[in-house]
């Protein structure tokens, strides 16, 4: 194998792939990064059984070939180069790199010994923009169970095509909170299916398409199989077994009526559950929510034996009756955070009902807390 490119193309190659290599006690060979140079392309490709991503670097291929090398020690040696054109072959178990008048051999291994990645099944194939998608993934998927005793929790739920939404859903939940998504289709598979990509997948996601989103490509590509989905963007592809089980039938306990609601601007309420947060209880985080409709404000108030006690208000648009409310402050920041600057409502039936945060004028998050009964 043969092959000379540009230092930042491979430098870039290296960013996307790298971080999913690792050590592995059975497997050493997933520490390192597949090279493979044919007579058109040249594809870096890093996999943990679970996940693999390819991507392609622009290359002159002298002589087609394939090999492995330590993913971390590579990348490192790249980003100190200082030359802008690399040239890479291989010689027995090493890979010779020149640049100006650095001459390098770092010993790898057989391609061979690499795992054979499945062939992705382009069975039903989506469509989405790329800003639209990384924004709802990040939205969603601060609810995923961290544990994983329900595995079908520790993951996103996609459903393409619902008779609630004409697009691609996203939802998930760990039983105290729920984050539901809508994200439009720009290319229908016509075909209403759904499945679980696990929580580490959806942070792969979110972290290849922020280092590519340069690119100026606006289009994912989404294909979902039996077991399996991928993405395509840019110059990577990544594909990622799916959770196996049946996702809870979670829009019941959305409400879609409230005795109280709520609007206000979202930074004024953080900066008040912040200073609220100071004086609640480690590992229950309370804090209590007082909507009073006559005086158009929240109040916003917490107590602890140790640290004190803080109470302030927050004017709002109230339409409704007298409503209170206990709540996690985590997870409604949590909330909070990812509606982003504007107004929000929040919306409230009782102290022993769950209630709902959303953007004024968009429908297309929303945010359910459950209360922490008294």
């Amino acid at each position: 194998m043969k092959f000379t490119c540009t230092r930042e193309n491979f430098r870039q190659a290296l960013e996307t792939v790298s971080p999913l290599a690792g050590k592995h006690a059975h497997l050493p060979i997933l520490a390192n990064i597949l090279i493979q140079a044919s007579e058109a392309k040249v594809e870096i490709i890093s996999t943990n059984l679970e996940v693999a991503i390819k991507t392609l670097v622009r290359a002159k291929v002298e002589k087609t070939g394939s090999f492995t090398v330590p993913a971390k020690m590579l990348t490192d040696f790249v980003h100190l180069l200082e030359q802008e054109t690399v040239d890479l072959e291989v010689e027995g178990i090493e890979l010779i790199i020149t640049s100006g008048s650095t001459h390098t051999k770092i010993k790898g291994m057989l391609a061979d010994e690499f795992p054979v990645l499945p062939e992705v099944e382009e069975k039903y194939g989506y469509v989405v923009d790329v800003g639209f998608f990384k924004d709802g993934l990040q939205k969603t998927v601060i609810s995923v169970a961290k544990n994983e005793i329900r595995p079908e929790l520790s993951g996103v739920f996609f459903r393409f095509s619902t008779e609630r939404y004409n697009g691609l859903l996203l939802a998930a939940t760990d039983s105290y909170r729920l984050s539901e998504t809508h994200v439009p289709l720009l290319q229908n598979g016509e075909k209403e299916i759904s499945c679980i990509v696990p929580a580490r997948v959806v942070y792969e996601t979110i972290r290849l398409l922020g280092i590519t989103v340069e690119s100026g490509e606006k289009q994912v590509r989404l294909f979902v199989g039996d077991n399996q989905i991928a993405l395509r963007y840019g110059m990577f592809e990544m594909s990622a077994r799916l959770i196996q089980g049946r996702y809870p039938d979670y829009a019941q306990i959305i409400p879609t009526n409230f005795k109280t609601t709520a609007q206000f601007p979202v930074d004024h309420l953080i900066n008040k559950i912040k200073a609220a947060s100071l004086f609640t209880v480690s590992g229950i985080n309370a804090v209590s929510f007082d909507l009073n409709a006559s005086e158009n404000t929240i109040g916003v108030s917490s107590a602890s034996t140790q640290a004190g006690e803080h109470s302030s208000e927050l004017e709002a648009e109230i339409v409704g009756e007298e409503n209170s409310i206990l709540l996690n402050h985590r997870y409604v920041l949590d909330g909070l955070q990812h509606i982003g600057s504007g107004k929000s409502e929040f919306c409230v039936n009782s102290g022993d009902a769950p209630c709902l945060f959303r953007p004024t004028g968009n429908e297309n998050f929303l945010y359910i807390v459950m209360p922490i009964r008294q």
